[in-house]
C-alpha cells in the first residue's frame, strides 16, 4: 500500500470515527446511552418509563397507550403521506394506516443499547419513532418524555 493510500485510510477512518453516526456501528453499553440522553436532553431516568411503555404497546398494538405518549400535533409519515395529526383521537381513529405493522414489529423489539441519541432526540427503530424530552414551560424547567415523529 502506498504511503498516500495509508494517509487516506486513516484519515477517513478519523473522519467515520467522529461522526455522529460512528456510534451505531459499533455496540454501545446502556449506560453509554443513558449518558448521551442525559448530556443533550437531561431527565435520562424519566425517558425509561415512556420507553417502556411504548415498546409494551407496539408489541400490543394498544393505539391508546401510543395516543397518550405523543406530542401532538404529530408529524406521521405513512403511505407515501405526511400527516400532523392534531389530538390522539385522531391518532387511535387512524391507528392502522399512520403506524405499519412494520413500524410496530420493529419498535416492539427495540432495545435500550440499540437506541440512536442526538440533539433531535432519541430514535427508535432506524428512525420509525422518535421521542424528545418536551417542555412543559417557557423555561423549559419542567419537561416531559413523548412521541414527536412517526416515520414509518
Amino acid at each position: 500500500m502506498s504511503r498516500l493510500s495509508a494517509a487516506l485510510l486513516l484519515a477517513g477512518a478519523m473522519l467515520l470515527a467522529t461522526t455522529p453516526l460512528a456510534g451505531r456501528a459499533f455496540a454501545q453499553s446502556e449506560n453509554e446511552v443513558y449518558n448521551r440522553i442525559e448530556e443533550l436532553h437531561g431527565d435520562a431516568a424519566g425517558f425509561d418509563r415512556p420507553l417502556r411503555q411504548l415498546v409494551q404497546a407496539m408489541r400490543a398494538g394498544d393505539a391508546e397507550t401510543i395516543a397518550g405518549l405523543a406530542e401532538y400535533p404529530l408529524t406521521v409519515k405513512a403511505n407515501g403521506e405526511t400527516y400532523d395529526i392534531e389530538n390522539a383521537e385522531d391518532f387511535v381513529d387512524n391507528f392502522d394506516d399512520l403506524v405499519t405493522s412494520e413500524t410496530r414489529r420493529a419498535v416492539g423489539r427495540q432495545q435500550y443499547q440499540d437506541l440512536f441519541v442526538s440533539s433531535e432526540g432519541v430514535m427508535l427503530a432506524n428512525g420509525a419513532v422518535w421521542m424528545s424530552a418536551v417542555c412543559d414551560d417557557n423555561a423549559c424547567e419542567e419537561s416531559h418524555w413523548a412521541i414527536i415523529a412517526i416515520n414509518n
